[in-house]
C-alpha cells in the first residue's frame, strides 16, 4: 500500500535538510525564524480552508521552531532575556491558538518574527 504524503511538506524537509547541513549559527538562527513565520503562515491559511490536519501540522512545527530559537539563545548576549520573553510568549500564544483559533494574533507574531530575521541579516550583512 502506497502511503500518503503531502508533496509540498516532502519537498519543505528536503530543503530544510540540505538548508541545516553546513549552516553557520546565524544561518540557523535566520532558518528558524523563517521556519517559525512560514509555518504560523501555514497555519492561518489551513484555517481559512477549514483543514484541521494541516493546520495542527503548522502549529507544531512553528512550536518546534520557536522552542530551537529558545534553546539556541545565547545567555551572555545582552539581549538575550528580551528574546527569551518574547519567544516564551510566541510559544504560548501559538500554543493557545490550538483551542482557540486568532488568526490576528498569529499574523503579529509571524510579523515580528520576520522583523527579527530582517534586522538580524541586515546587520550581519553591514
Amino acid at each position: 500500500m502506497l502511503l500518503r504524503r503531502d508533496p509540498g511538506e516532502t519537498y519543505r524537509r528536503v530543503d530544510f535538510d540540505a538548508r541545516v547541513a553546513g549552516a553557520s549559527s546565524l544561518q540557523l538562527v535566520a532558518l528558524c525564524l523563517e521556519q517559525a513565520a512560514g509555518s504560523l503562515g501555514r497555519a492561518i491559511y489551513a484555517q481559512e480552508h477549514g483543514d484541521n490536519s494541516a493546520k495542527s501540522a503548522a502549529l507544531t512545527r512553528a512550536v518546534a521552531a520557536i522552542t530551537a530559537l529558545e534553546i539556541g539563545v545565547d545567555t551572555t548576549n545582552p539581549v538575550s532575556q528580551p528574546l527569551l520573553q518574547l519567544y516564551q510568549a510566541a510559544r504560548r500564544t501559538i500554543l493557545d491558538n490550538a483551542l482557540r483559533f486568532d488568526a490576528p494574533q498569529l499574523e503579529t507574531i509571524r510579523t515580528d518574527l520576520l522583523d527579527i530575521r530582517e534586522a538580524m541579516l541586515g546587520t550581519a550583512t553591514s
